[in-house]
C-alpha cells in the first residue's frame, strides 16, 4: 500500500519488505537526530494492522502468543510472539487493549496469514478478528515526544516511544500539522542502536526467541498453554541457544554496508576462514557511524575479531553465550 506522504519534498522510496513509505526524506541524519531528540515522526503506514474485540479476546489471545496478557490494563502495551510447534518464531506481534478491543500492529505483508492462524483458532470463543489496514495507518512518534495525539486515536506507548493507529484517511493532515517527517532509515538506524530485533530481518526459519533477547520483553516464561512453549522451557530451563545475536561496529572507512547475509568470520581466518554467522541488518547512525545486527554461533568469544565479508566488525555482547 503507497503512503500519501511518498509526495512529500525529498521523499526517497524504501525498498523490499518496506516498499510503500520512505526511506528518507533528503536528510538522513536530521532525520535520525531528530528522533533521537524526540521530534518529527515516522510514517509506519505499510504495517500490518489487526484488531481482536470480544468478551474473550485477551483470555483467547493469552492461549495462543507467548506473552502474559489475561489481565492486560487498558491502555498498556506489550508485545508478544506466535511459534511454531517445534518453537520457531512464526509472527511478531506489537499490541494494546483499550479496554474493547485489542489493536496489534505486525510486520508488512504477515498480517493475511496471521489473520488465518488467527481465525483456525477460534472455536468457540467470544472474539472476532479483522484486518483493518486499509482503514488505519501506524505512525511513530519518538520517546521523548510532546506531540499531541488527536483525540479518539488509539495509542500504544512503550519506552522508545509512541505507536498511534491513525485513521488512514487522516495521514496527510496528521503529517502537515505534525512534521518533519522522518524516513524509515532513521527509524531503523535507531532500532539498531537499541540492539531490537525485527521479524524478518534478525529471524529466519528456525529463530527461537532466546537467540534474540524476545525473552525479555515478548515472552513470559511463567506461562505456558501456547504452542512452541515446550522449546522455550527446554532450552530456557536445559540447555543453551545455538546463536545469539550481536551488536557489530563496523569500519568507518568502507563506501558500503554490507548487505543482510553476509557472512562473519574470524578477522584472522579472514573470508575463506568459517563461517561463523551472517549481518542481519546494516545501517548507518549519526553519531555510533556504521554499525549492524548480526546472528553468530553461541561459542564464538566476546573477545573475538570479526570480519563481515572484507569489513572489520567489532562486537558487543546482546544475547550472553
Amino acid at each position: 500500500m503507497k503512503s500519501p506522504l511518498l509526495s512529500l519534498p525529498g521523499a526517497v522510496p524504501a525498498e523490499g519488505v518496506d516498499e510503500g513509505v520512505a526511506a528518507h526524506y533528503g536528510e538522513l541524519f536530521r532525520e535520525q537526530r531528530a528522533l533521537a531528540d524526540g521530534t518529527g515522526f515516522v510514517d509506519l503506514s505499510h504495517r500490518g494492522v489487526l484488531t481482536v474485540t470480544g468478551a474473550d479476546r485477551l483470555s483467547w489471545l493469552h492461549l495462543l502468543i507467548t506473552q502474559h496478557v489475561s489481565e492486560l490494563p487498558a491502555g498498556q502495551a506489550t508485545e508478544a510472539l506466535i511459534l511454531s510447534a517445534n518453537g520457531h518464531i512464526e509472527h511478531a506481534l506489537y499490541l494494546v487493549d483499550d479496554g474493547e478491543t485489542v489493536w496489534v500492529h505486525v510486520e508488512p505483508g504477515t498480517q493475511e496469514a496471521l489473520l488465518a492462524y488467527l481465525e483456525s483458532m477460534k472455536f468457540f470463543y467470544r472474539v472476532e478478528v479483522a484486518d483493518r489496514t486499509d482503514e488505519f495507518a501506524v505512525v511513530h512518534l519518538p520517546a521523548g515526544s510532546i506531540a499531541p495525539v488527536p483525540d479518539g486515536v488509539v495509542v500504544r506507548e512503550t519506552a522508545h516511544g509512541r505507536d498511534l493507529f491513525l485513521p488512514r484517511a487522516d495521514l496527510e493532515s496528521y503529517a502537515e500539522a505534525q512534521g518533519p517527517a522522518a524516513g524509515l532509515l532513521a527509524y531503523e538506524a535507531l532500532r539498531v542502536e537499541a540492539h531490537r530485533p525485527r521479524l524478518g530481518f534478525e529471524t529466519d526459519h528456525r529463530t527461537i526467541p532466546h537467540e534474540l533477547g524476545w525473552l525479555g520483553t515478548a515472552v513470559h516464561l511463567q506461562k505456558g498453554c501456547y504452542r512452541g512453549q515446550e522449546t522455550v522451557a527446554r532450552v530456557q530451563n536445559l540447555g543453551k541457544p545455538p546463536r545469539r545475536l550481536v551488536f557489530l561496529h563496523l569500519d568507518g572507512s568502507e563506501v558500503h554496508l554490507p548487505v543482510p547475509g553476509t557472512p562473519l568470520h574470524l578477522a584472522s581466518e579472514g573470508a575463506e576462514g568459517r563461517k561463523l554467522g551472517f549481518i542481519t541488518t546494516a545501517v548507518r547512525h549519526h553519531e555510533l557511524g556504521p554499525i549492524a545486527l548480526g546472528l553468530i554461533k553461541r561459542n564464538v568469544p566476546l573477545d573475538a575479531e570479526l570480519v563481515a565479508g572484507d569489513t572489520a566488525a567489532a562486537q558487543e555482547v546482546v544475547v550472553e553465550p
